[in-house]
């Protein structure tokens, strides 16, 4: 699709689900909710899925949000590449091949939808919709500012990723023109952490293991762990960067448990590797930097079949 084609089917349509990944983020969250409101302005009827409860961190892209009582018409998935991402409460839209539109920027995206615009340059699924609303001449409320904002610039880093593009810094600059309490939000997501977080980076930096002359950092987080910290799950979003803090480390690997025998990766490189092409290898993707996969198994296995990848890429 194009975007002369998206706002031809948003005008054309109505009733959408609108599905977001699971352990969201505040792009897929601010995408969903940035929709969802837009539609809601055109006269609309929209709401926002996802496999779990929406995070209590991001309780102000929620302003004014409730659910509409409809009949589905149409699915639309926002910033998910694959349907593995869904989360096992959303699964059944893709078993039934029921989602028509997908929005998206991870060049690793696997095109299940019916239809998609893939942009794999864009820095956030917000930076898309930014563009799309703009280019639809409609103007946006400051709620949708606020969500397209925050993941804008959650997904950037607050623009310090690699993955920020010029075009990132024009959009955040034209939404800084509403009155979304920009600072507050980058306060919010980049600076004010919880004592339970607090404590969960302390554990997992005291533990972290160097491999590969210390070019590889492997951090850890068991269910244990996570629950003995006593936060919600999106406490622990943004601690993939945790390794790769460390000078001189090429590649870090967060291992966070999801299920007994389910470890969820997420991969952070320097320009040596492509985090994305090293997740493929675990049927995973995202961007070149920065990337993620499911593995199965016990923790021992996991890491065993994750350092026989880091050892391929490094050559050793």
């Amino acid at each position: 699709m194009d975007f002369g084609e998206l706002k031809e089917y948003l005008e054309t349509h109505d009733n959408y689900l609108i599905l977001t990944h699971k352990s969201p983020d505040g792009d897929t969250l601010g995408a969903g909710f940035g929709l969802c409101g837009y539609l809601r302005d055109m006269g609309k009827k929209a709401n926002v899925l996802n496999s779990e409860n929406f995070p209590v961190r991001y309780n102000f892209l929620y302003d004014g949000y409730y659910v509409q009582e409809f009949e589905p018409q149409s699915v639309i998935a926002v910033d998910i590449a694959d349907t593995q991402l869904l989360g096992s409460h959303l699964s059944a839209f893709a078993e039934e091949g029921a989602i028509d539109v997908c929005i998206d920027h991870h060049i690793s995206n696997k095109y299940y939808a019916k239809q998609s615009y893939v942009d794999g340059r864009a820095s956030a699924a917000c930076l898309i919709l930014y563009q799309l609303f703009k280019y639809m001449g409609r103007p946006v409320s400051a709620q949708v500012a606020k969500c397209l904002y925050t993941g804008i610039a959650t997904d950037t880093g607050c623009f310090k990723y690699e993955n920020t593009i010029p075009e990132a810094h024009i959009a955040a600059a034209e939404l800084m023109r509403y009155d979304i309490d920009f600072s507050i939000i980058n306060r919010k997501m980049f600076d004010v952490k919880s004592k339970g977080r607090l404590i969960a980076e302390q554990k997992v930096i005291e533990a972290m293991e160097y491999f590969f002359e210390d070019r590889c950092a492997i951090i850890v987080l068991t269910t244990e762990m996570m629950n003995s910290c006593g936060v919600e799950q999106a406490e622990f979003e943004g601690m993939a960067s945790i390794p790769l803090s460390t000078e001189g480390v090429k590649i870090g690997i967060t291992i966070k448990q999801r299920h007994e025998d389910v470890y969820k990766l997420s991969v952070r490189t320097t320009e040596e590797i492509d985090a994305s092409a090293f997740c493929r290898r675990f049927n995973g993707g995202g961007h070149i930097r920065a990337a993620g996969c499911e593995i199965q198994g016990t923790l021992e296995q996991v890491k065993e079949k994750v350092l026989a990848g880091v050892r391929e890429v490094l050559g050793c």
